[in-house]
């Protein structure tokens, strides 16, 4: 199944109100470093959690490098969900110097 993407340069700066980003990371990923807004249900969890995802917004999924996201994408495209992976990951994103921010009282970072 083809896996819908956008690159880094592809998500608007600033992101708009009516794309949603659903971080699937894991806790002590995303406390070490986030999409500022970003809503964060980790990839274990999200079949119990499915309900909290926004139906109503285009989804921009991450991960760290690409790869837990497009399966989050190729599942929530077959339940009828508007979604798109980010490529590269967080990784590509803070490499491009986008903006991050941290839950440890220390600079955001991709772990």
């Amino acid at each position: 199944m083809h896996v819908p993407s956008v690159s880094v340069a592809g998500v608007p700066d600033p992101i708009p109100d009516d794309l949603h980003v659903l971080d699937v990371r894991e806790q002590l990923e995303w406390d070490h470093g986030h999409i500022d807004g970003a809503q964060h249900i980790p990839l274990s969890e999200l079949g119990q959690r499915s309900d909290e995802v926004p139906r109503d917004k285009q989804l921009l999924v991450v991960c760290a490098i690409g790869g837990r996201s497009a399966q989050v994408v190729a599942w929530l495209a077959r339940n009828g969900l508007d979604a798109v992976n980010l490529e590269g990951g967080l990784m590509e994103w803070a490499g491009s110097g986008r903006p991050m921010v941290s839950e440890t009282g220390n600079p955001p970072q991709v772990v």
